[in-house]
C-alpha cells in the first residue's frame, strides 16, 4: 500500500508539473502572438481598419482579420485594405499560420521570401498587388500548399519549374502577369491540381501547350486564354477525364479540334474562339453535360454535327466567323436549354429549323451573313426573352412572323438585305426595349408609324416600298440619332415636326416623292451631321437657317426644284451637292475650289468667280440680252488673244533670264493654298518673331500670327535640324497630303503650306483654347491664355462634348475617307479646342492612309506616345483603325478620371490602372474625377469610363469601331448608353449579345446593370 501510495503521489506530482509547463508555454505563445500582431499593425503604420488590434485587448482571436484554431493564430486575411507596405520579415513568427490572404492591395517589392518560413502554409493569396521580379525557385519549400494565387501582379521572367514539387496543390492562379519565358512542363506533375488559371499572360513568347498538361487527371478547370499559345491542342486532352471547363481562346492555336475533347463526360464549358483552328468539329459528341461551346473566329469548316441535338444542357452555341456550311440540323431547334445561337458570317444554307424558340427561352438569334432562304421561324420569341434578332445579309423571304409584334424584350432587330415583304407587325415599332431597328433593302410596304419605342436610336427603313406622309408624330422620336428612309415612296410635304429631334445625327430621305418647301426654322438640329434630301420634288429657297447648323458636314439637296440664291453655308461642310436645281446668283466664295467642282452642276442661273466649278463666270455678268451676250463673247475672245500674247512674251523673258536667276528661284518661297486666303507668304514669314511663339517641340516651333480676315493663324515651322531632316520632311508631306484632301468640322483646317529649300511651314486655323491636355491636366499658363479663358473650368458637359467631337473626327477618317486614314498619335496634346470648346483633331505628321478598310499596314518603326500606344502596335508595328480606337479610349479614361495617360509608375499607365480596378471589381464611382461625381453627371461618367475600357481592350478585335463608339457617345448625352441587361447594346457584328459569364471576353466582363 505504501509503495502504491508513493507511486500515486509521484505520478500526480509529475502530472501537475507537466500541466504547469504546458500552460506556461501556451501562455507564452499567446503573449508572443499578441505582440507579433501589434508589431505587424505598427509595420502597416497603424491603419484605422486595425483599430481593434490594441495592447489592452488580449483576446486577439476575436479580432477582425484573424482566424484562430485551438487558441492559436492560423489565418491572416487582409483583403482590399489599401496596404502599401511590404510584407514584414517576422510574419512567420506566427508558427501555426496555414492561411494568408493579402489580395487586392498595393503591396510593392519582390516576392516576400519571409513566407518560406511558414512551413504549415496551405493557402496563400497575393493576387492583385504590385509585386515585381521573378517567383523564387524556393517556392517549393511550401510543401503543404493547396491554394496559390499570384495573379494580377507584375511577376515576370519564367515560372519556376520547382512549382511542380508542390504535390498537394489543388488550385493554382497565375493569370494577368508579365511572364515572358516558357511554360514549365513540370506543372504536369501536380497530380492533385483541380484548377489551373494561366490566362491573359500576353507577354509570353509563342509556346506550345506542353503534353505534360494532359497528365492532370483531376484537373476540372483549365484557363489559358490570351497567352500566345501556338501549335495544336494535344489529342491526349481527351485523357483529362475530370475536365469540366476549358478556355484556350484568344491564342494562335492551329490544327483540328481533338476528337477526344467531346468525349469527356464531365465537360460543360469549351471556349476556343479567336484562334486559327481548321477542319471539322468531331462528328461524335458524348459530352452530354456541355453548357457552353464557343469556337467562333477560327477557320473551321464542315457541318454542325447531328450529335449536337443530344446536348440537352447546351445554352450557348457560338460558331460565328468560320467557314461552316450546309444546313442547321433540325434537332438544334429542339434543344430545351438553348439561349444564344450565333453562327453569323459563315456559309450556311438551306432553311432555318421551324422550331427555333419554341422549346427554349431563346435570347440571341444571330445568323447574319450566310445563305439562308425561306421564312423566319414563327416562335423565335415564344417565351418572351428574345433580345437580339440579327438575320441580315441572307436570302430570307416572306412576311415577318406576327408574334414579333408582341416581343417586348427585343433590343436589336437587324434584318436588312433580305427579300422580306409585306407589312411590319405593328407592335414591333413600339417594343419598349427596342434600340436598333434596321430593315433596309427588303420589300416591306406600309406607312411610317406615328410613334416609336422611346429607346430607338437607329431607325433604318431605306430601300423598301414604304409610302404615305412622314407622320407628325415623328416629333416624339426624341432619342433617334439616325433616321434613314432612302429610296421609298414617301410623299407629302416635309413636316416641321421632323426638325424637333435634338439628337438627330443622320437624316436620309433621298429618292422619295417629297414636295413643298423646307421649314425655315431648322436650328434645333444642333447634332445633325448628314442631311440628304436629293431626288425629291422639294422647291422654294434653301432655308437661311441651314447655315447655322453647328454640326452639319454633309449636305445633298441635288435633283430637286430649289430656287433662289445659295444661302451662307459654313465652310465646315465637307460634302456638298446642290446640282440639278434652279438656283441663281453667285456661288459663295468659300466653295470656289476644286473640292466642290461637282457640287453646283446643272444650275443654269449660277455663276462663279473661278473656272474651277465649270460654271458661267460672274466677272462678265449674267446674260441680259442677245446683243449683250455677243458683246461679252467678243470681249472674252479679245482678252484671251491678249493674254496669249502676253504669256508668249513672258515665257521668252523667263527663258532668257532663267540661268541668271536659277539660284534665286530655288531659294524663293513656294506657297500652296488649299482655299481662298486673304494673306500671302510674306505676311506669314515676316511675323515669325520671338514674341509670337506659342509652343515648341522636337518638330520645331509654333507661332500665332495675326492676319487680315481671320484674326490669327497658327504656323508650325519645321526645324532645319539636318539630323531630323528626312523624318521631318516625311512628316510634313504626310500632313499636307492628308489635310489638303479632307475637310471636317472636327479636324483642324490646313489653310496653306509654305516652303523653300531650307524651311517648311504649315499654316492652320488658330484655335483660341489650344490643346486639351492644358485644360484637362491644369497645364495652362496665364501668360499664354486670354483673360476670359483663364477662368473657364473644363466641366463635365464640356468634356462630353469634346469626346463626341473627337469621335466625329476619327469616325470621318476611318469610315468616310477612301482609303481610310489612321492618325497613329491621338492624345490630348493633339486635340485642339476652339473658343466654344469644340474639339478638333490635329497633328497628322504620323498619319497613314490604309490600303483598305480593316487591313493593317506595317510601319518601319514604332512612333507614338507612352500611355496612348496600342499593345499590338508596339509588338508588331502593324497599324489599322483600332490603334486610334485604343488611343481614343485612353482619352475617355482621362476625361472620366481626370488622371493623365501616364498615371502610375514608370512601368504602368492609366489604362493598366483602370483595367486592374475593373478586374478587381472596384466601385467605378471611386475611380472618377472627384470634382464631378457629386453632381448629376455620375451615370454619364460611369458610361464614358466603361466605354474607355472597351476601347482599350488588349485585342484589337475586342474594341468597337469608331462608328460604334460615336453611336454610344451620342446616346450618352441622354444617359441611355447600354441596355438594362448584362449585354452591350451596339453595332457589334463580331461581338453579339453573349452571355455575361466569368472568363468570357473582356468586351462583356465589366458590364453591370447599375449604370449601363
Amino acid at each position: 500500500m505504501t509503495i502504491l501510495a508513493t507511486s500515486h503521489i509521484k505520478f500526480s506530482l509529475y502530472f501537475h508539473i507537466a500541466l504547469f509547463l504546458i500552460l506556461s508555454n501556451a501562455n507564452f505563445q499567446s503573449q508572443q502572438e499578441h505582440l507579433i500582431l501589434l508589431k505587424f499593425k505598427f509595420h502597416l503604420q497603424n491603419p484605422s481598419f486595425l483599430s481593434h488590434w490594441n495592447s489592452s485587448n488580449t483576446s486577439y482571436c476575436s479580432w477582425p482579420k484573424i482566424t484562430c484554431t485551438k487558441g492559436s493564430i492560423t489565418g491572416l486575411t487582409l483583403v482590399n485594405s489599401n496596404i502599401t507596405q511590404t510584407i514584414p520579415s517576422f510574419i512567420c513568427d506566427l508558427k501555426n499560420l496555414t492561411h494568408v490572404d493579402f489580395s487586392k492591395n498595393f503591396i510593392p517589392g519582390e516576392f516576400p521570401k519571409s513566407l518560406f518560413k511558414c512551413s504549415k502554409l496551405e493557402y496563400l493569396d497575393l493576387s492583385m498587388n504590385n509585386f515585381v521580379g521573378k517567383i523564387p525557385y524556393e517556392i517549393q519549400s511550401l510543401v503543404n500548399l493547396q491554394y496559390l494565387n499570384l495573379g494580377s501582379t507584375y511577376f515576370s521572367g519564367e515560372i519556376p519549374s520547382s512549382i511542380g514539387n508542390l504535390k498537394d496543390l489543388r488550385f493554382l492562379y497565375l493569370q494577368y502577369c508579365s511572364f515572358n519565358a516558357t511554360f514549365p512542363a513540370e506543372i504536369g506533375n501536380l497530380f492533385n491540381l483541380e484548377l489551373l488559371d494561366m490566362s491573359s499572360n500576353y507577354m509570353l513568347p509563342p509556346l506550345k501547350l506542353p503534353l505534360s498538361i494532359t497528365k492532370l487527371k483531376k484537373l476540372k478547370v483549365f484557363y489559358m486564354f490570351g497567352s500566345n499559345l501556338v501549335g495544336e491542342v494535344p489529342e491526349t486532352i481527351g485523357e483529362m477525364v475530370a475536365l469540366e471547363n476549358l478556355d484556350l481562346s484568344k491564342n494562335n492555336l492551329s490544327g483540328k479540334i481533338p476528337s477526344g475533347l467531346f468525349m469527356l463526360k464531365n465537360l460543360s464549358i469549351v471556349h476556343l474562339y479567336r484562334n486559327s483552328l481548321f477542319g471539322e468539329i468531331p462528328s461524335v459528341v458524348e459530352a452530354l453535360n456541355l453548357v457552353e461551346l464557343d469556337v467562333a473566329e477560327n477557320n473551321l469548316t464542315g457541318k454542325i454535327p447531328n450529335d449536337f441535338g443530344k446536348l440537352i444542357k447546351l445554352t450557348w452555341l457560338n460558331l460565328f466567323m468560320n467557314k461552316f456550311l450546309g444546313e442547321i440540323p433540325q434537332s438544334i431547334g429542339h434543344l430545351p436549354s438553348l439561349k444564344g445561337f450565333s453562327i453569323f458570317k459563315n456559309k450556311f444554307s438551306g432553311t432555318i429549323p421551324a422550331d427555333f424558340g419554341l422549346h427554349s427561352k431563346l435570347e440571341i438569334f444571330h445568323i447574319a451573313m450566310n445563305n439562308f432562304k425561306g421564312r423566319l421561324p414563327k416562335n423565335l420569341c415564344y417565351h418572351g426573352k428574345l433580345q437580339n434578332l440579327s438575320v441580315y445579309e441572307n436570302h430570307l423571304s416572306g412576311e415577318l412572323p406576327k408574334s414579333l409584334g408582341n416581343c417586348s424584350s427585343l433590343v436589336e432587330v437587324k434584318i436588312y438585305k433580305n427579300e422580306f415583304y409585306g407589312k411590319i407587325p405593328s407592335g414591333l415599332f413600339w417594343s419598349k426595349n427596342l434600340v436598333f431597328f434596321m430593315i433596309s433593302h427588303n420589300k416591306f410596304i406600309g406607312e411610317i408609324p406615328q410613334h416609336l419605342s422611346s429607346n430607338v436610336s437607329l431607325f433604318d427603313i431605306s430601300y423598301n416600298k414604304f409610302y404615305g406622309r412622314i407622320p407628325i408624330g415623328v416629333s416624339s422620336w426624341t432619342n433617334v440619332i439616325e433616321f434613314k428612309a432612302s429610296k421609298n415612296f414617301l410623299n407629302g410635304t416635309f413636316p416641321q415636326e421632323l426638325t424637333n429631334l435634338p439628337k438627330l445625327d443622320t437624316l436620309l430621305l433621298d429618292q422619295n416623292q417629297l414636295k413643298g418647301s423646307l421649314p425655315n426654322d431648322i436650328i434645333s438640329w444642333k447634332s445633325l451631321v448628314t442631311l440628304n434630301l436629293s431626288q425629291n420634288q422639294l422647291k422654294g429657297q434653301i432655308p437661311i437657317s441651314i447655315g447655322h447648323l453647328p454640326s452639319l458636314s454633309v449636305l445633298d439637296l441635288s435633283e430637286n426644284r430649289f430656287s433662289g440664291e445659295i444661302p451662307s453655308i459654313p465652310p465646315r461642310i465637307t460634302n456638298l451637292n446642290l446640282s440639278s436645281n434652279f438656283l441663281t446668283g453667285r456661288v459663295p466664295s468659300e466653295f470656289e475650289n476644286s473640292a466642290f467642282d461637282r457640287s453646283f452642276l446643272n444650275n443654269s442661273g449660277l455663276c462663279a468667280d473661278t473656272p474651277k466649278l465649270s460654271l458661267t463666270l460672274c466677272n462678265f455678268g449674267l446674260k441680259k440680252s442677245t446683243k449683250t451676250s455677243h458683246w461679252s463673247l467678243g470681249l472674252i475672245i479679245s482678252l484671251i488673244v491678249v493674254i496669249f500674247l502676253l504669256v508668249l512674251f513672258a515665257s521668252f523673258m523667263i527663258i532668257k533670264l532663267y540661268n541668271k536667276r536659277k539660284q534665286a528661284l530655288e531659294n524663293s518661297w513656294k506657297f500652296i493654298s488649299f482655299q481662298r486666303l486673304s494673306f500671302t507668304e510674306s505676311n506669314i514669314v515676316s511675323s515669325l518673331t520671338e514674341q509670337n511663339i506659342i509652343g515648341s517641340g522636337g518638330f520645331g516651333t509654333v507661332y500665332r500670327v495675326p492676319v487680315d480676315g481671320l484674326a490669327y493663324v497658327a504656323v508650325k515651322k519645321i526645324t532645319s535640324n539636318r539630323k531630323l531632316r528626312q523624318k521631318l520632311v516625311a512628316s510634313f508631306r504626310a500632313e499636307v497630303k492628308i489635310l489638303s484632301n479632307i475637310r471636317h468640322r472636327n479636324i483642324v483646317k490646313l489653310l496653306c503650306c509654305i516652303y523653300n529649300e531650307d524651311s517648311m511651314m504649315l499654316v492652320y486655323e488658330y484655335l483660341e483654347h489650344r490643346s486639351l491636355d492644358k485644360w484637362l491636366h491644369n497645364k495652362n499658363e496665364s501668360s499664354n491664355m486670354s483673360g476670359s479663358a483663364q477662368h473657364v473650368v473644363l466641366d463635365w458637359p464640356k468634356r462630353l462634348r469634346i469626346a463626341i467631337g473627337i469621335a466625329h473626327g476619327l469616325c470621318y477618317m476611318h469610315h468616310d475617307c477612301s482609303p481610310p486614314i489612321v492618325h497613329r498619335d491621338i492624345k490630348t496634346s493633339n486635340i485642339l479646342l476652339d473658343s466654344q470648346f469644340n474639339a478638333k483633331v490635329a497633328d497628322f505628321g504620323l498619319a497613314r492612309m490604309l490600303i483598305k478598310a480593316g487591313q493593317s499596314n506595317t510601319m518601319s518603326a514604332v512612333i507614338g506616345s507612352f500611355g496612348y500606344m496600342a499593345p499590338e502596335y508596339v509588338q508588331t508595328t502593324k497599324v489599322n483603325e483600332k490603334i486610334d480606337v485604343f488611343s481614343f479610349g485612353v482619352i475617355l479614361l482621362e476625361l472620366a478620371t481626370g488622371k493623365e495617360a501616364t498615371y502610375g509608375d514608370e512601368y504602368s499607365s492609366l489604362v493598366e490602372w483602370s483595367w486592374r480596378h475593373v478586374h478587381e471589381g472596384s466601385n467605378i464611382e471611386e475611380l472618377l474625377d472627384k470634382d464631378f461625381v457629386e453632381q448629376s453627371y455620375l451615370d454619364e461618367m460611369c458610361c464614358i469610363f466603361k466605354l474607355g475600357i472597351m476601347c482599350t481592350a488588349t485585342l484589337p478585335s475586342s474594341r468597337p469601331s469608331m462608328k460604334e463608339v460615336l453611336h454610344i457617345l451620342l446616346r450618352s448625352e441622354g444617359g441611355i448608353v447600354f441596355g438594362e441587361r448584362n449585354v452591350i447594346v451596339g453595332e457589334y457584328d463580331d461581338a453579339p449579345f453573349l452571355k455575361n459569364s466569368k472568363n468570357r471576353d473582356s468586351r462583356l466582363d465589366f458590364v453591370d446593370s447599375d449604370s449601363d
